[in-house]
């Protein structure tokens, strides 16, 4: 499995963060795609009739975006010609959601299909969300 990489060093454990940025790279063609993941997600469990709310981590380790695309090309060419690399490490969803909109403005992902894998930017976020980041 190709480890998710923060500052250079391999990414072993999200402590108290909730999501992420990450940048996955073809180390072959060097296209790149920006998504967001979180590490954890809210499952709803009734114990004694009572319904309880347990956090639970997600598939964050063995996740390769959700581009059909890019998904395709780790099968073909194989996960050791990819880098997944953290780019932000975020409080909450909408902190990621607005991170990662900003980072595939800034770089111009949908302008050029030869360099990106991203093919849509799709975000609703509201200045609350990003309040505790900023």
């Amino acid at each position: 499995m190709t480890p998710w990489l923060r500052n250079g060093e391999e990414f072993l454990t999200p402590g108290e963060h909730y999501s992420y940025v990450y940048i996955i790279t073809n180390k072959i063609d060097s296209r790149q795609y920006i998504g967001k993941k979180l590490f954890w997600f809210i499952k709803r469990k009734q114990v004694n009739k009572v319904r309880k709310r347990l956090k639970v981590e997600s598939d964050w380790k063995e996740y390769w975006s959700s581009s059909d695309e890019l998904r395709a090309d780790v099968l073909r060419l194989g996960q050791e010609n990819f880098t997944r690399e953290i780019i932000y490490l975020c409080p909450n969803k909408g902190t990621a959601n607005y991170l990662e909109a900003r980072e595939q403005f800034v770089r111009n992902v949908l302008e050029n299909k030869e360099k990106w894998y991203n093919t849509w930017i799709s975000v609703k976020v509201n200045r609350s969300h990003i309040k505790s980041w900023t």
